[in-house]
């Protein structure tokens, strides 16, 4: 998807074609969460154990993982309707394959063609919004984007919650389908192309290493806290090297102009700062995330929906605050609101810190809406920020390394929590402390762990701009990689 327009919009109305891609993908990373509460359904079922279960939620991020660094590549050589309608398509195939699946296998497959058209939308409505909404306006859109993608994730334990009280697990997928399916046909047929696509043939040795170094780390990470570590430190090892010689790869393309993934975005100090800022902030949140229920469930004996409940609050401030942080963030830039967005959380991880067994439930939520507040303070701005310091042809390679690191993140936050809370409760069992107790003080220490990598996070919100780099500077950062390359 070509940069290059005829005529940007500079009124203050969000355009159709940004409104379709929020509603899709709303829909889309609604699904991505929707299954949490079904493992147990799906193990009795389906007949498998927790741990078979759990590869419900581990493949699709392997998936998005391996798919979504392809999408800057992908997105520049296709129409904006014909990307839309692949990644919907192919949605839509997951979701009806995954509701009929007569067994685990075949739900699995489904998950991961999900997982594919889900890979797209996230870059594709980031790209297009970089190139159809005026600088000016960036912070209000990207604002409404928030809302989107920040109430799904929070609806979907919820929703998911209330369906298994009704019926089986296979709902879950009929009540996605045709929701989908409205979507996908009311955007064909609103949809407008933008830009034109770009020619060029694809590297298939860049597909293999990026598709084998990012998922191998995404599964490396996934695997801590089964018990052994020896064989997740190999996987992860191999992941890395796999993701240089990716790096590499990409070094060479860029001289001929035909990269998969395109690293002169790093090249842009503004973009660095934030991709670091957003990663670790995303880890942190991930951590929290699979904390807190862990808490809710195994240590205050609360039902899945009841924790859905709890958490709700905080996923919706989340969303709602977004629109308004759009307007500061256009209004007096990005400082005012991510240091003290970076500020509140650090203060809510800390919080966590101090959970006890008989802790009331309003200063859990209290503490969870502190830090999804504070999230959408920092995410808004950190989003627009990095992506508006690239020249407009990098748009779709800096969305697509964005979306790749967060599921990176997703993993790491993940695995290093898990690893930090099993290993220290293991600890404590062994010196005579009963199990809940353990398990108690072992997520203390992780969520203290958490608290001290957001301290990483105010380091790099003081460090960013107000506002993004200029375009001129932007394209003078672009222009020195050839020398820098051959340095």
């Amino acid at each position: 998807m070509s940069a290059e327009l005829s005529a940007a919009p500079t009124g203050r109305r969000t355009p159709t074609v940004i409104r379709l891609l929020v509603l899709a993908t709303f829909v889309v990373i609604l699904n991505e969460t929707i299954m949490i509460n079904a493992i147990p359904r799906l193990m009795v079922d389906l007949n498998v154990t927790d741990r078979t279960a759990q590869w419900v939620s581990t493949a699709f991020m392997l998936t998005m993982a391996s798919v979504i660094p392809i999408t800057g590549w992908f997105l520049q050589r296709v129409t904006t309707r014909r990307a839309y309608a692949l990644a919907m398509c192919v949605f839509l195939a997951g979701t009806a394959l995954a509701a009929v699946a007569p067994s685990f296998e075949v739900l699995l497959a489904g998950r991961v063609v999900q997982a594919c058209g889900t890979a797209v939308m996230m870059p594709l409505l980031m790209t297009t919004l970089m190139t159809v909404v005026p600088e000016h306006d960036r912070g209000r859109v990207m604002g409404n984007v928030t809302l989107a993608i920040s109430v799904a994730p929070a609806m979907g334990p919820v929703i998911s919650g209330l369906v298994l009280q009704l019926g089986s697990w296979r709902w879950l997928f009929v009540f996605v389908l045709p929701i989908a399916a409205g979507v996908t046909w009311f955007g064909l047929r609103n949809l407008e192309n933008i830009g034109e696509p770009q020619t060029g043939s694809v590297d298939w040795l860049s597909v293999v290493l990026s598709a084998l170094g990012f998922g191998g780390l995404v599964f490396g990470l996934s695997r801590f806290g089964d018990g052994s570590i020896t064989t997740p430190v190999v996987i992860v090892v191999a992941g890395v090297v796999l993701i240089a010689a990716f790096a590499l790869r990409q070094l060479r393309l860029q001289r001929t102009g035909s990269p998969l993934l395109d690293l002169r975005v790093l090249l842009s100090s503004t973009y660095a700062k934030a991709l670091v800022l957003m990663a670790v902030a995303f880890l942190a949140m991930l951590g929290s995330m699979i904390l807190l229920p862990l808490y809710l469930q195994n240590l205050r004996g609360l039902s899945p929906l009841q924790t859905g409940l709890l958490v709700m609050p905080g996923g919706l401030a989340m969303g709602l605050l977004g629109p308004t942080v759009g307007r500061l963030f256009d209004r007096f830039g990005g400082r005012v609101l991510v240091i003290p967005g970076s500020i509140g959380i650090a203060a809510a991880l800390a919080g966590f810190t101090q959970i006890t067994l008989s802790m009331p439930y309003w200063q859990l939520v209290a503490l969870h809406v502190l830090l999804m507040i504070s999230l959408a303070a920092a995410f808004t701005p950190v989003f627009t920020l990095g992506l508006g310091a690239l020249p407009m042809h990098l748009y779709s390679h800096g969305s697509s390394m964005l979306a790749t690191l967060q599921q990176v993140a997703a993993a790491l936050g993940t695995a290093l929590v898990v690893t930090i809370m099993s290993s220290r409760a293991n600890t404590l069992e062994r010196h005579g402390v009963d199990p809940l107790h353990a398990n108690l003080t072992g997520m203390r220490l992780a969520f203290a762990v958490s608290a001290v990598l957001a301290l990483l996070v105010i380091a790099m919100a003081i460090l960013l701009p107000n506002r993004a780099e200029s375009p001129v500077e932007a394209v003078v950062v672009e222009d020195e990689l050839p020398e820098l390359v051959k340095d």
